[in-house]
């Protein structure tokens, strides 16, 4: 059948210009079982919301009164304040990530800033460094009693102010969220088209009306996507506000999970409401305008800072310092000195190895259900197919603490033999991570032209052939890169893995965790500084694959 543009079509799989009845049947049903399998446990955490009816006394653990009620539960001032504190969190963090990365993001892309090769990369390492490890850091540093108000004892200083509370928890999460939208603007940057910053500045605009009227409206869908992933991360997080000892709903449906079922699947279903919202928000925000540029912004000419150039080196240098420096350094200040007191539970590599295993086997699981999913959305014009991309979009969205817990009600109430088992701890970060790998893997195949398979079907091959022969071959990078950031995020993971671990089984973060509760944070040193160097190792894996410029 010829096309409009005049090329042939075959009856080959990847002809995305196929009939609507010659859609594949088996790829489609195989890629619907899998999006189901992405929202299954969402099912009982809204049955057993919905069961709540008998009153059920709390105590006094976290200020919460009175009776549980699923819709009483919504006013009452507790709930209220939980819900106040989350969203106020939310849009702290994203306004400082926002004002802290775009100008990261001009510096390194637009200006003739010292160092800006090592900086493009220094300011993105925050990403291999976990939220909770930098949290006890900081908290080991900057607490009234901490490291910081030693060195200044001999000068009278008996006490600093607390790192507790908003202050401290939204300069954690900005330190080591910023890097998404630092990123996302980076690219848009370097795509953007100079010549029409130039035309304003020849309408005798300044560089900051210029900067307004033209570089904003460019690069604003870039920065909503990059603040909608540190708003996401942020309202999901866990370890952060638990250290910091801010009441947020990750940390009352935590700590309360196990008390009342019917209390925090009600939480979790507001925690959902204030996702689904901060979607809608950052799909107004970016906007429909699609902006076009003919040429990038790396090969214009950069904005030479003149006297500012050394002193403006100032403000990555402190980004990099408090994100990097002060978790690292405090790492290695604790592996030097030892730890004073022995926890009595020993660090082993049997914890890395633990770490390493779950974290391939949920890698490489997300890779294979990825696999079908893009490849109907990206070589397919069905609605279901799009339906079913989006659908895996769900367990990313979802905190891990609230799949965590819908995934404890499934493996209780369906599956108990599978409860506290590796293989329900693996399927948990499939779910939550499977987007990472199905994103990637669908880039790939886009970029895979549709005439290549073709061309080997004409050969002989069966469609199966001329896919593992052709197709995937030329995707194998997307597909590892998605890989690698599955296997990343898996390492990572502290909620579901705090809530679904087997008994006995030990990994990096359950180990830190428990050094961390128990105060003995030179314990933590060795493993945290061995999950920062593997998350590193990914990081730059990532890199690779995607080919990031840094010139």
């Amino acid at each position: 059948m010829e096309t409009d543009n005049g090329t042939t079509t075959t009856d080959d799989p990847t002809d995305s210009g196929r009939s609507a009845s010659s859609r594949p049947v088996g790829l489609t049903l195989l890629s619907g079982a899998i999006a189901a399998a992405t929202v299954l446990p969402l099912y009982w955490l809204f049955d057993t919301a919905f069961r709540a009816s008998k009153p059920v006394q709390l105590g006094d653990p976290t200020t919460w009164l009175g009776v549980l009620d699923p819709l009483s539960l919504l006013l009452e001032p507790a709930s209220i304040q939980v819900l106040t504190n989350s969203v106020l969190l939310v849009v702290c963090v994203t306004a400082a990530s926002v004002l802290i990365s775009v100008p990261l993001a001009y510096l390194t892309v637009r200006t003739d800033l010292p160092f800006r090769r090592f900086f493009t990369i220094a300011v993105m390492l925050p990403l291999v460094i976990p939220s909770y490890i930098g949290a006890f850091a900081f908290v080991s540093v900057f607490s009234p009693k901490g490291q910081v108000q030693s060195l200044l004892a001999p000068l009278g200083v008996e006490e600093l102010p607390g790192i507790y509370g908003l202050e401290g928890t939204v300069l954690v999460l900005t330190l080591y969220t910023y890097p998404y939208v630092y990123i996302t603007s980076r690219a848009a940057l370097k795509t953007l088209d100079t010549s029409l910053v130039d035309a304003a500045r020849t309408l005798r605009h300044s560089r900051w009306e210029a900067f307004k009227r033209v570089v904003v409206p460019q690069i604003r869908p870039a920065v909503a996507a990059g603040s909608l992933l540190t708003a996401l991360y942020t309202l999901s997080d866990f370890g952060t506000p638990q250290i910091m000892r801010y009441h947020v709903f990750t940390r009352i449906i935590y700590t309360r999970w196990a008390d009342s079922a019917e209390f925090v699947s009600v939480l979790s279903l507001q925690l959902l409401a204030v996702t689904v919202l901060i979607l809608a928000v950052e799909s107004r925000v970016r906007g429909d305008d699609t902006l076009h540029s003919s040429r990038g912004g790396q090969a214009a000419s950069r904005v030479r800072l003149g006297r500012w150039r050394w002193p403006v080196l100032a403000f990555p240098l402190a980004v990099v310092g408090l994100a990097l420096v002060v978790p690292i350094g405090t790492l290695g200040m604790w592996l030097l000195r030892g730890s004073a007191t022995g926890s009595g539970v020993p660090f082993e590599l049997e914890y890395v190895a633990n770490s390493i295993d779950v974290s391939l086997a949920a890698a490489l699981i997300a890779t294979l259900a990825g696999i079908p999913v893009a490849y109907l959305s990206a070589r397919y014009d069905t609605r279901l197919g799009d339906l079913f991309e989006r659908v895996t979009y769900v367990g990313y969205a979802v905190p891990g603490v609230v799949m965590g817990l819908a995934l404890v009600f499934l493996g209780i109430n369906l599956f108990p033999d599978l409860y506290l088992t590796l293989p329900l701890l693996i399927f948990a970060y499939v779910v939550r991570f499977l987007p990472q790998s199905v994103g990637s893997t669908r880039a790939s195949f886009l970029q895979v032209n549709p005439a290549l398979p073709e061309a080997a079907r004409t050969l002989g091959r069966s469609s199966v052939g001329a896919f593992r022969a052709v197709t995937l071959p030329l995707a194998a990078p997307g597909l590892l890169g998605g890989a690698a950031l599955v296997f990343l995020t898996t390492m990572k993971e502290l909620p579901a893995t705090l809530m679904l671990q087997p008994h006995g089984y030990k990994t990096l973060v359950t180990y830190i965790w428990q050094m961390q509760e128990d105060g003995y944070y030179g314990d933590a040193a060795v493993p945290a500084l061995v999950l920062v160097a593997i998350s590193a190792l990914s990081i730059f894996v990532i890199i690779s694959q995607e080919g990031y410029d840094v010139k």
